[in-house]
Formats: C-alpha cells, structure tokens, sequence
C-alpha cells in the first residue's frame, strides 16, 4: 500500500511538473485572454482580470495550483465542496463515467438511493425531491411550484438575495444588476436584515423586518411565496437574526403563501452547526433548494 501510495504521488508530481513546462509558453495567458474575449460574451467576467488573473491547471484539496506552479488558497470556489479532486469523489466519478452517464428518466438505484438519502437529512413533511441540473433551475422550479399552487405570481425576496440567471431566478435577485429588467412588478423587495450593518440586535433587525412585511403584504398583491437564503451569500455573507426566519415564515403562511429556503450555496453542512442552514433557525420551510454539493 504504501509502494503503491509512493508511485501514486511521484505519478501526479510528474504529471505537475509536465504541465507546468507545457504551460509556461511564453504569452500563453495573454493569448488565452485574448481568445477568451474574442469567443466568449463579455458578460462571463474573469476573476483579477484587472491585475493578473489566474491560469489555473490543477486544484488539490483547499488549494489552487496556477501554471507557474504557485499555490493559492481557494477562498472563492463554492462548488468543489469537500475540495479539488477529493479522491473518493474522483474514484466514484470515474466508476459511473465507465459504467453508465445517462439521465433520470430510466429506473436506476443510484438516483433511488440519492433521493432517499436527501429526504432522510430533512425535516417532516419534506419527503420528495425533483431532480434538476442547477441552483437556478431548482430555484425557478420552486417559483412555478409555489405560482401553481397558490394560483398567485407575486414574490416576496430580500435585497442583496441571488436566487440563479433564469429569468424567473433574476427577477428575486436584487445582487444581480440584471435583476431590475427581469423584476416586471412582480417582485416585492424586503430589506437585508443586516444587524452588523444596521446596527442593531437580532430581536430589533427581526422586529423591523416583519414590520416592513406586514406592510407589503397589507397593500398587496398577496404573494406565492416568500424566497430566501438561509444564509445571504453574495449579498455580504451576511447572517439572519435569531427569529428572522421563523417571523417571516409566519407571516407568508398567514396570508396564504409559501416559505422556499434557497440552500444552493448554504446546505450540505456548509453553515457547520447544521446540515441545512435553516435548521438552526428552528424552522421548516415548505420547499428546499439545493445544488453544489
């Protein structure tokens, strides 16, 4: 084992040190940036393009590896969730990849036992899961699922929220700056119940945050549903006050509407106290998103 663990490790230094010599070519990052901006729309920004972005050629663990072979910490990446190249999710993935790559539609064991092994990390009654291919899609399902049941097209989301690039997703997600072409009037925007920012306790930041509700739900239209991360992330990493949660789920279910927690970038155990983040705040909502796992 320990042989085989010695070859494993000279055969990825080796494999480091060719890539790093192919990759050195001189103005090779310049070209690729030039090939980028030609074929690419402009709107999918590069990372540090303003100061010397990054040609990355391997990740391992928490770490990015860039073609000079300098390592940087990944303090950005929100999908590698138990890091670059973790090697049971690398085995795992080549398994299935020689052994089957379809889609749901056939009877597989594989898409069973995921199913059963997210219902059993969720509280009751959330007991069935839709399968689809990003936080976006799963976030614009929840807004069909809550318009068709509640007969309803208004949505209640909170400033700074980002909820996907459909354009149902855009329209719930203030962060984005396309998010005010999509909105159309058929979004009511609530402010970021930010104590740091604000200043205040999270008994005051949760006060004020029902009061702000209580008042778009009184001049209406009545909403479908009531859309929010359990923890904002690109809005600042910013923490919900104690009760927050709970208050506006309230308040939602109280005029006729449903509470979606978006957990795309906050579950699977990311928030640490946890497996979904709205779990500490001792809620249950009536529809989860999930993705990047």
């Amino acid at each position: 084992a320990a042989l085989a663990l010695a070859a494993l490790s000279a055969r990825r230094a080796a494999r480091r040190w060719l890539a790093r010599r192919c990759w050195r070519a001189v103005g090779l990052k310049a070209r690729l940036l030039e090939a980028r901006r030609r074929d690419f729309c402009p709107a999918q920004s590069v990372s540090y393009v303003n100061t010397d972005p990054l040609l990355v050629v391997e990740g391992r663990g928490a770490r990015l590896i860039d073609e000079r072979g300098r390592s940087f910490l990944d303090t950005r990446n929100n999908v590698a969730h138990v890091g670059h190249c973790h090697p049971r999710v690398v085995a795992a993935a080549t398994r299935q990849l020689e052994t089957l790559n379809t889609n749901s539609r056939y009877v597989h064991d594989n898409i069973a036992r995921l199913a059963a092994a997210l219902t059993a990390t969720l509280p009751a009654p959330l007991d069935t899961v839709f399968f689809v291919n990003s936080g976006t899609e799963a976030n614009d399902l929840a807004i069909r699922l809550a318009r068709k049941r509640t007969g309803r097209q208004q949505m209640v989301c909170v400033d700074g929220a980002y909820h996907g690039h459909s354009v149902a997703t855009l329209a719930v997600s203030p962060y984005s700056k396309y998010a005010e072409a999509e909105a159309s009037g058929g979004t009511a925007v609530l402010s970021q119940p930010d104590v740091y920012r604000l200043g205040l306790s999270d008994e005051q930041a949760t006060s004020a945050a029902a009061a702000q509700y209580a008042e778009v739900l009184r001049a209406g239209p009545a909403p479908a549903a009531f859309l929010v991360e359990s923890v904002m992330c690109c809005g600042g990493q910013v923490q919900l006050p104690r009760g927050y949660l709970g208050r506006m789920y309230e308040q939602t279910r109280a005029g006729g509407g449903l509470a979606i927690a978006d957990e795309v970038q906050t579950g699977f155990g990311r928030s640490g106290s946890s497996f979904w983040a709205f779990e500490s705040h001792g809620v249950v909502p009536d529809i989860v998103t999930m993705g990047k796992p």
